[in-house]
């Protein structure tokens, strides 16, 4: 689980962030990479607390498994 949320922190995170390529290609002329990287910054920073949490609390990503015992 911790492997999974480490990949989509890289999805987004600068410099290599496959995704802000994407938002860019897509993007209106005036909007920069620079500015797309800045716009993802609160996201990776929820991600990196829910990272957190369930290295610290593993039972986060484990309750749904532990509803079907």
């Amino acid at each position: 689980m911790l492997f999974a949320m480490n990949i989509q922190m890289y999805y987004l995170s600068p410099p290599f962030g496959p995704a802000c390529f994407f938002l860019k290609s897509v993007a209106p002329k005036g909007v920069e990479l620079q500015d797309i990287f800045v716009a993802v910054l609160p996201f990776i920073a929820l991600q990196a607390i829910g990272l957190a949490l369930v290295l610290f609390i593993p039972d986060i990503a484990m309750w749904l498994p532990n509803l079907l015992d």
